[in-house]
């Protein structure tokens, strides 16, 4: 087997990724084919933004086509596995796309209200997408990276794209430098890795593990170095701080993509490291991975309770839920990898249809909504008001009025109590701080339909994208709250692949020690690498 993919190889490994990337470089062509007008107070080419979203959108739906397709036909990614073609990696693409098609609604809806996109900002988006869909296929560090930097240079820019807003700029900024000091920390550790094990592909990075079970220095340090990126990337505590800030500044449509797209992209490529590379060594990472996920939930939700913002409410909830799916990286096992699958489906539904809500609230100015700006929101527009309910309660897992958000946190506390060294611990923290949750988010709900409206306060205006975005959100999430069966299956379905024995590679290519360890280490099960914590607490 040749090292190394051939062209045609490449192609077939990357057809979707390929073909959202040709449709968002046409779009770019078309952006300044014609000349751009300079309408007072709106961005350089603003009257063209909504039907480049469209278009976008009609792009995403054609891209999930030929990802069904793909998986349907039992696509197996690349030869020398550096990139999957498992059902974890099309179910993780199709909820990628799922967040980007309604990010753009999201972006049509809000422009129509304050003009402050110019056509770059759909193109930017899809670019940002492949970069997510490239970390669902990375089974090697490099293309892991590639993937890192393409979604996050397009988001740095996404994140100041309102260049009227001074809000933006800081947020851009912000989250510009310190994702470059993240990107630091990722990049180290991938070169001490590749120094200790002479590889960068995941499958050779296990292998390695199963023949020298002391770990290297220079192994352990490399790998730690790569969760604290990842980390950063997931907005884990004590690597957040960054997280309410960016969420606070940038616009709403780029808000919502930021917690739930680029989340779902960054847990992917966390829990395929997890798995295919250092599960082997679950007992050196155990407790810090642990340790995390308790500090996630506690700060995400302890921080949340006095914020009368929003937006900076719904950050420090972003971060809480990051600290729920962790636990599912700690748990290991197929169960975990379900549960991460369905959670993300449901927290991507959420996200998106609150965000929409408060882009209607807004009406399109520059500042971040508040608890005031919602209240009495049941009396000017019920309908409105009970879709926000829907989400919020699906954030907090309420049975049957919050939807399928209640399985989602059900499955992740299953896999948890069902490992093969139950995680006792870990569920009992979750489900405490998920009661603390029901504070702040049964705030806002009080505030929608027992607060007076703001003497004067207009009702919002309800535009048609952004209506049907709402309420398409709010049914799906309350059908699949009945009847969870689908994303179940799906979520089942999402296994990561068999990690094979690889052939041999010349020694100039690789150190000795892997090449002695890629000889004598037996192929693994197929499937996701067993939970094997030696204890439920740290």
């Amino acid at each position: 087997m040749s090292e190394f993919m051939s062209g045609g190889a490449l192609l077939r490994a990357l057809a979707p990724e390929l073909l959202l990337t040709s449709g968002a470089l046409a779009m770019l062509v078309g952006t300044v084919w014609s000349p751009q007008s300079q309408r007072a107070g709106a961005a350089e080419g603003a009257e063209r933004t909504s039907a480049m979203s469209r278009f976008a959108v009609a792009l995403c739906l054609l891209v999930g086509l030929v990802v069904v397709i793909a998986w349907g036909d039992g696509a197996t990614g690349s030869a020398d596995q550096r990139l999957a073609g498992d059902g974890f990696r099309w179910a993780i693409d199709l909820v990628i796309l799922l967040g980007t098609g309604m990010a753009l609604v999201l972006i049509d809806a809000e422009q129509h209200r304050s003009g402050a996109f110019s056509p770059e900002v759909p193109v930017l988006m899809l670019f940002a997408a492949v970069g997510m869909m490239i970390l669902a296929a990375a089974r090697d560090l490099m293309f892991v990276f590639l993937g890192v930097e393409l979604m996050s240079l397009a988001v740095y820019v996404l994140a100041g794209v309102n260049r009227r807003s001074g809000r933006g700029a800081e947020s851009a900024v912000k989250y510009f430098l310190l994702g470059a000091v993240s990107t630091g920390f990722l990049l180290y550790g991938i070169a001490l890795l590749y120094g200790a094990t002479g590889s960068t592909r995941l499958v050779d990075i296990g292998q390695w593990v199963s023949a020298h079970p002391p770990l290297s220095p220079l192994f352990t340090m490399g790998a730690a170095l790569l969760l604290v990126g990842l980390a950063f990337k997931v907005a884990a505590a004590p690597f957040h701080w960054w997280t309410p800030d960016v969420y606070d500044g940038a616009p709403l449509p780029i808000t919502a993509f930021m917690s739930a797209t680029v989340k779902t992209a960054a847990f992917a490529v966390f829990a395929r490291i997890m798995v295919e590379a250092l599960g082997r060594a679950s007992a050196q990472w155990h407790t810090g991975l642990w340790w995390l996920a308790v500090v996630t939930m506690v700060v995400g939700n302890v921080f949340a309770l006095s914020q009368r913002n929003l937006v900076r409410m719904l950050a420090y909830s972003s971060i809480a839920h990051a600290g729920y799916l962790l636990v599912t990286l700690v748990v290991g096992g197929a169960a975990a990898t379900t549960a991460l699958v369905f959670y993300m489906v449901s927290y991507t539904l959420a996200t998106m249809g609150t965000f929409g809500v408060l882009i209607a609230v807004n009406a399109g100015r520059d500042v971040a909504p508040t608890l005031d700006d919602i209240a009495g929101l049941w009396l000017v527009r019920p309908w409105l008001a009970s879709a926000m309910a829907v989400f919020l309660l699906a954030f907090l897992g309420m049975p049957l009025v919050g939807g399928m958000g209640f399985f989602a946190k059900w499955y992740v506390l299953q896999a948890a109590l069902q490992a093969n060294a139950p995680q006792t611990i870990l569920a009992v923290v979750l489900v405490l701080t998920s009661a603390v949750s029901a504070a702040y988010y049964l705030n806002a709900v009080s505030a929608m339909f027992m607060r007076p409206r703001t003497e004067g306060q207009p009702a919002p205006a309800l535009l048609p994208m952004g209506q049907s975005l709402v309420a398409i959100a709010a049914v799906v999430l309350l059908g699949l709250g009945v009847y969870p069966t689908p994303i179940v299956r799906m979520a089942k379905r999402a296994l990561t692949s068999p990690i094979t024995r690889s052939a041999p590679i010349e020694p100039a290519q690789r150190g000795a020690r892997l090449q002695a360890a890629v000889r004598t280490v037996p192929a693994a099960d197929a499937g996701v690498a067993p939970s094997r914590q030696p204890t439920t607490t740290p």
